[in-house]
């Protein structure tokens, strides 16, 4: 029976784990009235009714408290916790997801917990996911089987554990990693640290915004808006300003990381934030493909973006040369720092040099197993590319901050050893949309020096967002660590960001990318660690926490 509390616990990570990606389904629901839970010949059946009692009140009472007495004290409370629990997530994101490859493989092995395999069965698994998400206090095991289209859900138990166990295995085994090294993230010491500047604090620069929306003319008057900071304190100095440029993730916009864009304005930089418009928050996919399969974004879209880059400092080259321009001056785009976050970060990797490479694609992405985490089914849309390889590099980018990319598939198994630039990378130990150990830390490894790695642990996917994008997205859903909670952890991104653009011209600043700084702007909630090479012994737990699993 010890089996009865891990379905429902991990079911309940199931709901939570694929809220990922946009779309909703019409079915009429007529909730279901009953659950079966079946392990074998054994079944066991409760009224939706009583087990909505059992979640309210926190207590297993009447004729089921027998059964669930067989359980060990822990079980029963794992089966209470779990029941309880409600996990914020938009249900608009979570629909998206489910008419992907993705999550259609992820509904297809569900359909065999439930014990309904045919159309009108996944169908129904769809609905009671996507609308029991859109109960106010959120997805849970009770608004799943609330909307469910059926007088009776079936489970089974036995299938339900091997299914629901393997799911995001991306994010389990960041988190099994994390585990193995534990003792080496124990002991923070942040009293060994000194210096006469602090990166974090704003430069004297009074930041002004340009908001322009650009038209490519070269490809079908693609649009192409962006958002330029620049320190308009500053525009009587005659020297051109370097230009630095971010690059937004997927389903995302140009103001994700605008307090970047002001911190690095206020220190003198000329910052343009591009918006992607084929990848945006506002794209649109087809919705008329309701049973089918809809793809969450165009293959050309891999090639667009870093061509979306390259047009914006081709206009920015282009506005020095206008003698009534409204913002800066002048400003270089012969040294260009690109920052990206999450398919940013795979977009600022492809114009660092990163190879993208569509054959190895091809080769892997049909066997993918359910268990693989969203931002791998986002890049194996590009496997519909024409050529085998792409190489987008842009000679005027010569740096690139990498936060939380998408890397471990589009780029191959060698695309990222072409690299000839300087990178740093983030990785955050929390993240379920592009989980660390395979996304980041793996990736790092083969990418060639001189490269920066920090990892901070309990950081999710949107903490290095701005709270003003976040407040209507991640702020909604509970496991994200956003806004208030992820004050720490902007400061600290303000800090190496600055560093590393400006190392170079004061060696001062060349300290605070240094394992030392790391532990100093650590707290006991966010320990933060950086590396400029993964050890080998270290690699050879990753390699075997991976295969391990396979």
């Amino acid at each position: 029976m010890k089996t009865y509390s891990n379905i429902l616990k991990a079911s309940a990570g199931l709901f939570f784990g694929t809220a990922t990606y946009l779309l909703s389904t019409s079915i009429p629901v007529k909730a279901a009235e009953k659950v079966i839970l079946r392990y074998g010949i054994l079944s066991e059946s409760i009224s939706v009714a009583e087990l909505q009692k059992v979640a309210e009140s926190g207590k297993i009472q009447g004729p089921y408290k027998k059964y669930t007495d067989r359980l060990p004290v822990e079980e029963r409370q794992k089966l209470l916790t779990t029941l309880r629990t409600k996990y914020p997530v938009n249900f608009l994101t979570l629909s998206r997801l489910l008419y992907t490859p993705g999550g259609s493989a992820i509904l297809k092995d569900l359909a065999k917990v439930t014990l309904r395999s045919e159309s009108g069965g996944m169908q129904a698994l769809r609905s009671a996911l996507v609308r029991g998400s859109k109960n106010r206090e959120g997805l849970s095991i009770i608004s799943f089987i609330n909307a469910y289209p059926s007088e009776q859900l079936e489970i089974d138990v036995k299938e339900a554990s091997k299914t629901f166990n393997h799911l995001n295995l991306a994010y389990q085994q960041t988190q099994q990693f994390m585990d193995a090294i534990a003792p080496q993230l124990s002991a923070v010491n942040n009293s060994q640290f000194s210096s006469n500047v602090d990166p974090t604090q704003p430069g004297n620069g009074i930041v002004d915004v340009l908001k322009l929306n650009l038209k490519d003319e070269k490809r079908s008057s693609r649009s192409v808006p962006v958002d330029i900071y620049f320190p308009k304190a500053l525009t009587s100095k005659p020297k051109a300003k370097s230009v630095v440029v971010l690059s937004h993730g997927f389903s995302s916009d140009k103001s994700d990381m605008a307090y970047i864009a002001k911190h690095l304005a206020s220190h003198g930089y000329v910052v343009a934030a591009v918006e992607h418009t084929g990848s945006n928050l506002n794209y649109q996919i087809d919705l008329t493909k309701k049973d089918g399969i809809i793809p969450l974004i165009k293959p050309q879209e891999f090639i667009e973006r870093p061509r979306d880059i390259s047009f914006v400092l081709d206009k920015l080259g282009e506005f020095n040369k206008q003698p009534n321009r409204r913002f800066f001056p002048q400003v270089s785009t012969d040294n260009v720092t690109l920052i990206g976050h999450s398919f940013g970060g795979g977009t600022a990797l492809a114009i660092a040099g990163g190879e993208i490479q569509i054959d190895d694609l091809k080769s892997h992405c049909p066997n993918l197993p359910a268990s693989t985490n969203g931002s791998q089914w986002l890049q194996c849309f590009a496997q519909d590319l024409p050529q085998k390889r792409y190489q987008l590099r842009d000679n005027r980018v010569k740096q690139v901050i990498a936060l939380n990319p998408t890397t471990s598939l589009m780029f191959g198994r060698t695309g990222l050893e072409k690299i000839q630039i300087p990178v740093m990378m983030l990785a955050s130990s929390a993240d379920k949309t592009t989980p660390a150990l395979t996304e980041q830390v793996i990736s790092f490894n083969k990418i060639p020096s001189p490269k920066w790695l920090v990892g901070i642990v309990g950081a999710t996917h949107g903490s290095i967002k701005d709270p003003a994008s976040t407040a209507g997205r991640e702020s909604q859903n509970k496991s994200e660590v956003v806004g208030e909670k992820a004050i720490d952890i902007r400061k600290y991104i303000q800090g190496i960001t600055l560093a590393f653009i400006y190392r170079n011209n004061s060696p001062s600043y060349q300290t605070f990318l240094t394992p030392e700084y790391a532990q100093y702007a650590s707290t006991k909630t966010f320990p933060i660690r950086l590396v400029r090479e993964i050890p080998a012994d270290v690699m050879k737990s990753v390699y075997q926490i991976v295969d391990k699993n396979q």
